[in-house]
Order: C-alpha cells, then sequence, then structure tokens
C-alpha cells in the first residue's frame, strides 16, 4: 500500500516530492478583505474605533435563516441555525450606536468610504458600476446583529500586475465588517459590536493563481496597492485574506481568515496534500466495497462501568454514548491528510461544529484515553464491528451525539465520493478545519433601507486625476530625495510608517532621514524583540523624539533608550524621560571636560601607547556620555585632546 503511494507521489511531483502544480491542476483564487481608515462608519457617524475597556452594557439575540427573494434558503445558514446557539452582544454607549444594534435603520453611505473604492478599482484597471445597489447578504452565525451584511457591488473586470504575470481581479464590493468575536461556548457566541459597521472592501481576483509563490505574491500586490492609498487601517486584524483553492479531480475549498501574508504558500500547499490523500483514501474505499451504516446504536449500558474520563464525565452529565459502525475504514479513519491531522480529525470537525461535541473516539486509535482492550473487543462485538470495520463512538447530551453522529454519517458517505466543496478555517500551523458548506447565492437579496449609489463621470474623472503615488515611483523617489540606501528604501515604501517617515523627514530638515527611517524600521523591531509591548509607542511620542533630536536635547545614541522610556511611561514627555534615563543633553563644554578628566585618570596608558591609547579612551568615554552627547562628537573631541597630550 505505501509503496503504491510513494510511486503515485514520485510520478506526480518526482523524486524529492515537490508538487507539480501545473500537472495537478491547481487553481487559486482570492478574496482580500480590508478595513478603510475612514472617520465614522459605513452605515452610522460612529468613529470607527476598536476598544478593549469594559463594555458599557449587552444585549442577547437568535437569529434565524429566511428565504432569498427567489424563495430559496442558504444551506450554510440554515446549518448555521441547527446549531440553537445565542448570541450576547457588548456595545459602548460613546462609540456605538443603535445601527449596530439593529434598532435604528441604516444611514445613508460613507461617501469617504465610496471615494476610496473607486481609488482602489482605478489603481487595479476595474470596470465601474454606473449605479451602486446596496444588498444584504445573510449571515447567521452571529457576527452582525441583523443576520445579515450590508453590501454593494462597486466595480468588475479588473487585473493586477505581478512578476508571474497578470492576474484577473473579478470584483470589488464595499460592504460593514463584522463583530468581533469575544468567547465561544457550547450554547452561545459573545460579540462585541465595536468592530461592526467599519468600512470594509472585498476584492476577489479570478482563479489565475497557479502556485503557491503566485498567491502570496498576488496577495502582497494586492496589499501594496491599498496601503498606496493612504487611506486603511494597519496593523493584526486589519486585512484578512480568504483562499480558494482546488485541483485536478479535487473540490473547491474556500479557506477563510488567512491574517498572516506568509501563511498563503502553506496553506496552499497543505490544502494540496489533503486533496490529494483525500482521494487516496477515497480509491482505497472503494476498492474494498466500503459502507456506511446508518443506524446509530446507544451504547451507554455497555460502557456504563468505563474508566474512561471522557466518558464517564457525559455520563454523569446524564450524557449518552453512542456509535456507528463503517464497514472498510479499519485504518483509513487513522490515515494523515494534513501534517498532523487525519481523515478521523475530517470527522471530529463535523461533529464538533455541527453538533457542539467536544470530540469522537474512533477504533483506528484504541485502546487508549481510559478505553480497554477489553472494552474495544465488546463494542466491536456489538457493533458486529469486521477486521476491516471500524466504530465511531461519541459521548455528551442526547441531542448533541444524534447531530453529531448524523454529521460523521455524512461525511463519511462524503469520502467514498470525492471531496466535499466547503468552506474551512486557516490555523496558524498552515492546516484547515472544517467551518461550514459553502455558501450559496441563495442568501443575497436587496436592501430597501439604504437609496443606490450613482457613480458620475465627473466623479471618476476626479478620482482618475488624483491617484497615489505607487510604491515602485516611491521607491525611486525614496532613494534619490532622502537617500536612502535601495535596501531601506524598500523597507521603508513598505512600511506601515511611511507616511510618518515623509512627515518627519520634512519637518526635521536637520536630521537625516536614513537615522529616521532606521529607528522606524530597525530600531522598534529590536526593542519589541526584547519583549517589550511597543504598540504603546504613539506617533506623538515619536513626534517628541525627533523634536529633541532636532533642538539637541538628545544625542541619537540615546533615541533606543528614550524610546523604552516612552514605552514604560507612556504618559510622561520627553524631558521627564531624558531626566529619568539620566541622559540630559550635555554641552560641548562639559563633555570636554569629562573626555579631559578620562585622559587624566589613563595618563599611565597615554604615555605608554600614545594614540593608540584611542580605542580604549573611546571605549571608557562612551561608557560615561552615551545617550548624553553624540558619538561623533565623542570622537573628534577625544582625538583633539589625546594629540594635545601625545604632542
Amino acid at each position: 500500500m505505501f509503496k503504491r503511494i510513494y510511486l503515485l507521489f514520485t510520478l506526480i511531483f518526482g523524486d524529492n516530492m515537490d508538487y507539480d502544480y501545473e500537472k495537478l491542476g491547481l487553481k487559486v483564487g482570492l478574496e482580500i478583505h480590508q478595513q478603510l481608515n475612514t472617520k465614522r462608519k459605513l452605515f452610522c457617524n460612529c468613529p470607527t474605533k476598536i476598544r478593549d475597556d469594559e463594555p458599557h452594557g449587552e444585549i442577547e439575540r437568535v437569529l434565524r435563516p429566511s428565504q432569498s427573494e427567489m424563495g430559496h434558503v442558504d444551506k450554510a445558514a440554515l446549518l448555521e441555525s441547527k446549531k440553537e446557539k445565542k448570541f450576547i452582544y457588548q456595545y459602548y454607549n460613546d462609540t456605538t450606536c443603535l445601527v449596530e444594534l439593529d434598532d435604528e435603520p441604516p444611514h445613508d453611505v460613507a461617501p469617504e468610504a465610496v471615494d476610496t473604492a473607486l481609488e482602489v478599482s482605478t489603481l487595479m484597471n476595474m470596470k465601474m458600476a454606473d449605479e451602486v445597489q446596496i444588498m444584504r447578504k445573510m449571515v447567521i452565525d452571529g457576527s452582525n446583529t441583523s443576520g445579515f451584511q450590508r453590501t454593494m457591488f462597486v466595480s468588475q473586470e479588473g487585473f493586477i500586475e505581478t512578476e508571474y504575470g497578470n492576474i484577473g481581479v473579478t470584483s470589488l464590493c464595499l460592504e460593514e465588517d463584522a463583530c468581533k468575536k469575544i468567547e465561544d461556548g457550547k450554547d452561545y457566541t459573545k460579540y462585541c459590536v465595536d468592530r461592526l459597521g467599519i468600512p470594509l472592501l472585498e476584492i476577489t481576483t479570478e482563479p489565475d493563481i497557479t502556485s503557491p509563490k503566485m498567491g502570496k505574491e498576488a496577495a502582497r500586490r494586492i496589499g501594496t496597492i491599498l496601503r498606496a492609498t493612504g487611506k486603511v487601517k494597519r496593523g493584526l486584524g486589519t486585512i484578512r485574506q480568504d483562499v480558494n483553492i482546488s485541483i485536478k479531480n479535487g473540490a473547491r475549498i474556500e479557506v477563510k481568515g488567512v491574517q498572516n501574508l506568509d501563511l498563503i504558500e502553506k496553506i496552499i500547499e497543505n490544502e494540496v496534500t489533503r486533496q490529494i490523500s483525500l482521494n487516496e483514501i477515497k480509491e482505497e474505499l472503494l476498492k474494498r466495497n466500503a459502507e456506511v451504516v446508518d443506524e446509530i446504536k446507544d451504547i451507554t449500558e455497555l460502557l456504563k462501568d468505563t474508566e474512561s474520563k471522557v466518558l464517564k464525565n457525559a455520563l454523569k452529565n446524564k450524557g449518552v454514548i453512542r456509535a456507528i459502525l463503517l464497514k472498510g475504514f479499519s485504518g483509513m479513519i487513522g490515515r494523515e491528510v494534513q501534517p498532523g491531522r487525519r481523515l478521523g480529525t475530517e470527522f471530529s470537525d463535523r461533529g464538533k461544529v455541527l453538533g457542539g461535541v467536544g470530540g469522537l473516539f474512533h477504533t483506528d486509535e484504541l485502546p487508549k484515553y481510559g478505553i480497554t482492550e477489553e472494552e474495544v473487543i465488546k463494542l466491536k462485538e456489538y457493533m458486529n464491528c469486521g477486521e476491516n470495520d471500524a466504530v465511531i463512538l461519541v459521548a455528551d447530551k442526547k441531542n448533541k451525539v444524534e447531530r453529531a453522529l448524523n454529521a460523521v454519517i455524512e461525511r463519511a458517505k462524503e469520502s467514498m465520493i470525492g471531496i466535499p466543496e466547503e468552506t474551512r478555517k486557516a490555523l496558524d500551523d498552515g492546516n484547515t478545519s472544517y467551518l461550514r458548506p459553502l455558501p450559496g447565492a441563495a442568501r443575497m437579496y436587496p436592501e430597501t433601507d439604504v437609496p443606490t449609489i450613482t457613480i458620475t463621470e465627473e466623479k471618476l474623472e476626479f478620482v482618475r486625476n488624483n491617484l497615489p503615488e505607487m510604491p515602485e515611483e516611491k521607491l525611486v523617489r525614496f532613494v534619490k530625495e532622502y537617500e536612502l540606501n535601495e535596501d531601506l528604501a524598500k523597507q521603508m515604501v513598505m512600511s506601515y510608517h511611511v507616511d510618518l517617515f515623509e512627515t518627519l523627514s520634512k519637518k526635521y530638515s536637520k536630521i537625516k532621514p536614513t537615522l529616521i527611517a532606521t529607528t522606524l524600521e530597525a530600531t522598534i523591531k529590536e526593542i519589541k524583540r526584547e519583549g517589550l509591548d511597543t504598540d504603546l509607542l504613539t506617533e506623538e511620542h515619536l513626534e517628541e523624539l525627533f523634536n529633541g533630536l532636532s533642538e539637541d536635547k538628545m544625542s541619537k545614541e540615546a533615541v533606543p533608550d528614550v524610546i523604552k522610556g516612552f514605552i514604560e511611561n507612556p504618559t510622561k514627555k520627553l524631558d521627564e524621560i531624558l531626566e529619568i534615563k539620566g541622559m540630559s543633553s550635555m554641552s560641548v563644554e562639559e563633555v570636554e571636560s569629562i573626555i579631559e578628566d578620562i585622559i587624566n585618570q589613563n595618563i599611565s596608558q597615554v604615555n605608554e601607547k600614545g594614540m593608540g591609547a584611542m580605542g580604549l579612551l573611546m571605549g571608557r568615554c562612551m561608557a560615561q556620555l552615551r545617550g548624553k552627547a553624540d558619538g561623533k562628537l565623542i570622537n573628534t573631541t577625544l582625538q583633539k585632546k589625546l594629540k594635545e597630550k601625545v604632542q
């Protein structure tokens, strides 16, 4: 069996097991979701501010699906309703309003957000809609208080340029962001509505991406275009990538919530591995004439005396233990489909999501978890389990067990048919887990509370005449205008601090732009690696820092310690930080006096080595004067004083 799989892998991928994505027929499309940095939310006048302090109140809701205008109910929405969860929403009296709580109709669309959507569309060579119609997209996982998300189609049929060639851009939509998830319990989910309503661009590409590296490059290029506008939010959670992946004889899988650009390659690679492995399992199951038995059997009495903690806890909480028989599945449930994840994990995901159970046991992994070999033998006998068969058991409340095992039965049947199309959640290790079925068109219907928006030629002409400078143009200018070396210029162009860099460089012409860029791109990152919370560092702190340098209140050597001082004392001013750190700038006379004293204290070394004592003395001068005087001043003063002594 293993030899056959290895030969198949070698045939497709070559001896080094690298994937030949062209032969596999890999197709990948991206959906990029980017928050906009507008002054107000999309449908109300509340600020786009994320809070982490104690909320002022909570409300509870239960959501249910409704039919689209064509009379259909979306299967993803229907699935969510079967979980029977209630939703708790936290709110703030001063930064959220009744629009977020769905107790007041939405206001008109924020003009600033529409303008940004048109600008990004133009930068991606897209065709604009003449009139923008606001739509409702049914979402009843609780992430929106109304049970739907408002979205609007702005443009289509564009493209972006990458080093791998052009990639088509299918559409750009402007929509409201969802609530922020706070806590996920078995029977409830808690959200905060501070994020709800923040304007969000959804950019969808064509499935033109044919390799993991190309996928990462496409996401990077779109991110570059978005940042070039200067109108998007930055930081963790402000941009999210969904990745749609398929191969020949596979299925389209939508992977949600990839926040790390560097993870895109691994997500694609691992999904390819998963689909290849699932196809292998399917072929083996068909060869065995495998069968899924629909009957769910109660085995509570059979295992009532078990010492397994999981099973005992379920019975203690008035739960049941039930099982299903999978004929021909022995050894297959334990087969790996992604690094560290098996077919049994796929079954377990379904049971957790659809049944709300904690997990399941299967005979490929037993005896284990406190279940003895004798209990496994009794279980197999009771279930009429043959040598090539497997049993799956779940313990929990009766209704949850029934839902979970029915979900497992469905997923087991799918494993003999092919790879099910579904939406999966991105995991931090580059793997994915089941989230829900792929949504369909039945979840869309028109919004009747907000008027349509007419896109005039005058508006488009204004946008075309005021496009931002693109990164490649900015790179050339940074090298020429600010005299940055090319590597530092590249870092600065892609930095979240690019606008701040230009502001500081123009305002403080006395300071070399290289020092400003190095501080923003290297010094702050080094301090973060030391374990300090650099998120506490504000633009106001940096403004004060460089103002102090410009006015000679401190030396450039003091920059790292002053930044640490601001992080440790966020409310203090620069003068207070310098005093706390003992770094108030010295006059030239004071520096000369201290250096004179250091030379006199080491006069024997000076008499013996002459100018050769420069290195030793420089180290001792810096130990005493670092952060209090400029290094160049220390060096030139020491050389001058030392020459006088030697002569």
